[in-house]
């Protein structure tokens, strides 16, 4: 008992540390069991099907190496995801989202576990581990992201795991155990195994082993014998546990076990030059995420984390670099953060979501602003006559150097008024946390003026985890239809809904349907995030949320998910009276529509465009005016409106509307298109082909472009040869200016041919 006492009195935090990781366990499980349907699970569900198959079948089923342009889930290996659906598979776990989920936590939870041994191990205290896995629990939007997201939140634990191996095997170099080279070797299996970008961890092995030598061996015994003799066992150690490693992985990936040298190159060439782009959100408008300003990445963190962690960051810089013996620690942390936000700034890497694909930066973040508040409180010890050493065992070891009762009191108090300081900085977070379940995601900090000054600005819920929580609302409160017909829910995210829906198919029918366009379409209740909204709109509080919105689902007052139910079928008559060219029929009933719901776009499209081909202008300017007032930069309106423009004879007015449409959506090509027409209309050949040319330095020219300019060179007297290959060669050149020169040295090559 007094040994028990005694290891309490000397190790409380250690104690304290594994008793929050025990709650933070439970906690994290618990909370994930009420997660939505993230963006990606349905795709990752189909390939764990085919993975299993794969091995089921002794690689007969090849669905699960199938990579193809519209199809790239074979480059990753997601072994979490495989792991999750191999579970519910044995045990026939019908929810198989459930299973998913409490596999997510867990890694998620991983997080701590090795962010604080991470902290442990530099420091020698677990404070500082505690410090680490307080931060890293209420940093919500890790915490969301650990319910659902498989894809980032298992990747980032992997990494981290493999960051704490290294450690390890660095300190105890250079007589590392047995079970240390598997734990390094693991951690990098593993890492591969959930995405080719695990590669990393053996370059951070080779170079802070390199590193951590130059520790060990002073400059001026760097070519003695003892010196060389460590570098070769560093070598030869490091090529053995990152070959075992990476073979380890292959046969945790059918892509890569078929082909363990060419189809890891190959993914690694795709997912570097990955091409899907989706519109973001990002500082008050829509943007394609092929060209977001550079920040965006480390903007995003800086809002989006808690201010605790910006300030131990701060106080990491203060106080952790000051001894040198932790000055080469201090960098490793460092490196392993900064490192990977810097590439994806330096290559222009095409991300969305927030940072989730930057998530495993975080964790080494969390561990160093663990270390600052810990160092902090060190320092304040020390001033207080506290004396810090080192035992052999690791452990750090504090004692005052005058050992009175009222100075251990004060260290005590120190420690306690550290604690409160924290818990004082991560208010904010513990109450959006606490609030808002289970959308902990949808977060920004207090600098970035919280979710109020956000929305509207940033996106909110753009993984659709509010879905979840609409479909349930309906199924429990959507009334039948009174020919008993099955009640149809619109949504743009199927997949999701379609699952909630699962039990509920002889009652319900989920539909997709795009926002602008759902009044187009048959349906009885939609379910909407309002992720790829028009920010004019979402932040334009007499037309949104719209009439027909019966439930709003909110985080601190602001709708992310709308509810609605439909009034009136009359807007969807008077489309199918439009595509059979009943026109007047077709206008009034997009009239009786717009009585209804004034906000109706797909009503006012409609209307505006029937009109124009009646040849009554002023009736459709009205309208598009009525749209361009809660819908300022929308494209189809804009396009409505240089049409009227060059109609009326009005061409300078119509130009300079086709590019505000083009400074607003770059890849609306109709823009471009429509902007040529006058311009030829105007006999400018010039302008009309500069225009056009513009889709080449966008990368948007498609086949009627190509048949328009075509067209054009030869009306300035070259015939199909030279009028190809002066195509070819602006298609080059552009392309070079652009850094994309294999790509230009294809049409080089078709340009040389023609001569």
């Amino acid at each position: 008992m007094n040994k028990i006492t005694q290891w309490l009195k000397n190790n409380p935090w250690k104690l304290i540390y594994w008793l929050f990781l025990i709650i933070a366990l439970c906690t994290t499980i618990r909370l994930s069991m009420d997660a939505g349907f993230s963006g990606d699970e349905e795709f990752q569900m189909r390939q764990a099907k085919a993975v299993y198959n794969f091995y089921a079948t002794g690689g007969k089923d090849t669905t699960a190496i199938d990579a193809r342009p519209d199809w790239n889930l074979p480059h990753y290996g997601q072994s979490v995801d495989n792991i999750a659906y191999v579970i519910a598979h044995i045990f026939s776990i019908e929810d198989e989202i459930m299973v998913r989920h409490i596999c997510n936590a867990i890694c998620g939870w991983l997080m701590l576990l090795f962010g604080g041994l991470i902290a442990h191990r530099i420091t020698g205290n677990w404070r500082s581990a505690f410090f680490v896995a307080i931060l890293m629990f209420l940093s919500p939007r890790l915490l969301g992201h650990s319910f659902n997201d498989l894809k980032d939140v298992s990747f980032a634990m992997a990494m981290l795991w493999g960051i704490y191996a290294i450690i390890v095997y660095l300190q105890e170099f250079p007589k590392p155990k047995i079970s240390t080279f598997i734990l390094l070797g693991a951690s990098i299996a593993f890492a591969i195994s959930v995405r080719i970008g695990g590669l990393l961890l053996i370059p951070y092995l080779g170079m802070f082993s390199v590193l951590y030598l130059f520790k060990l061996h002073p400059k001026k015994d760097v070519f003695k014998k003892k010196s060389m003799q460590d570098f070769g066992k560093m070598v030869l150690y490091g090529i053995i546990v990152s070959v075992a490693g990476y073979f380890v992985a292959m046969l945790l990936w059918p892509f890569g076990l078929v082909s363990p040298i060419d189809n890891p190159i190959e993914t690694f060439k795709a997912q570097s030059q990955f091409a899907t782009a989706l519109r973001q959100l990002f500082e008050g408008s829509l943007q394609w995420s092929d060209v977001l300003p550079w920040y965006y990445t480390p903007k995003y963190i800086f809002m989006t984390i808690p201010i605790a962690v910006i300030i131990g960051v701060i106080l990491f810089f203060v106080f952790c670099w000051i001894k040198k013996e932790d000055r080469f620690w201090a960098f490793f942390v460092f490196f392993t953060f900064f490192f990977p936000v810097f590439w994806i700034v330096f290559t222009h890497a095409n991300v969305y979501g927030g940072w989730r694909h930057a998530m495993f930066a975080y964790p080494p973040m969390v561990v160093a602003a663990g270390w600052g508040f810990d160092a902090m409180v060190k320092w304040i010890e020390e001033k207080m006559g506290k004396k810090t050493e080192k035992r052999e065992d690791g452990e750090t070891l504090t004692t005052f150097v005058r050992k009175d009762e009222k100075t251990n009191t004060k260290g005590i108090m120190v420690n306690i008024a550290a604690v409160v300081l924290l818990l004082a900085l991560l208010i904010g977070p513990i109450r959006h946390i606490i609030a808002n379940h289970p959308y902990e995601y949808v977060y920004f900090n207090e600098l970035a003026g919280g979710i109020d000054k956000a929305y509207g600005n940033y996106e909110m819920d753009y993984y659709y985890h509010s879905t979840r929580e609409a479909s349930e609302w309906i199924i429990a409160n959507a009334e039948p239809n009174p020919d008993g017909s099955k009640i149809k829910v619109a949504t743009w995210h199927t997949a999701s809904v379609n699952y909630f829906f699962r039990k509920d198919t002889a009652k319900f029918a989920p539909l997709f349907s795009r926002w602008y366009e759902k009044g187009n379409n048959d349906w009885d209740y939609a379910i909407f995030t309002i992720t790829g909204m028009a920010p004019e709109q979402i932040k334009n509080a007499g037309a949104f949320p719209p009439p027909d919105c019966i439930k709003t689902i909110d985080v601190d007052g602001k709708p992310i998910c709308l509810i609605l139910k439909r009034q009136s079928k009359i807007d969807m008559l008077g489309n199918q009276y439009k595509s059979k060219n009943q026109v007047d029929s077709a206008i009034i009933c997009f009239k009786e529509a717009l009585a209804i719901n004034p906000y109706n776009e797909a009503a006012l499209n409609n209307i505006i465009e029937c009109y124009l081909m009646k040849g009554q202008l002023d009736s459709a300017k009205t309208y598009i005016d009525h749209e361009l007032t809660f819908l300022p930069k929308y494209e189809t309106a804009n396009y409505f409106l240089a049409h009227y423009y060059m109609t009326k004879g009005e061409m300078d007015k119509a130009i300079e509307t086709c590019k505000y449409i083009i400074d607003c959506n770059f890849k609306f090509t109709s823009a471009y298109h429509l902007m040529c027409n006058i311009y030829l209309r105007q006999n400018d050949v010039k302008n009309a082909e500069k225009a056009l040319v513009q889709l080449i330095d966008h990368d948007q020219l498609d086949n009627a472009g190509v048949q328009q300019l075509i067209q054009i060179y030869k009306a300035d007297g070259l015939d199909d040869r030279g009028a190809y290959r002066k195509l070819y060669k602006k298609i080059a050149t552009s392309l070079d200016k652009r850094g994309k020169k294999k790509d230009a040295q294809v049409y080089w090559d078709l340009y040389k041919q023609l001569r």
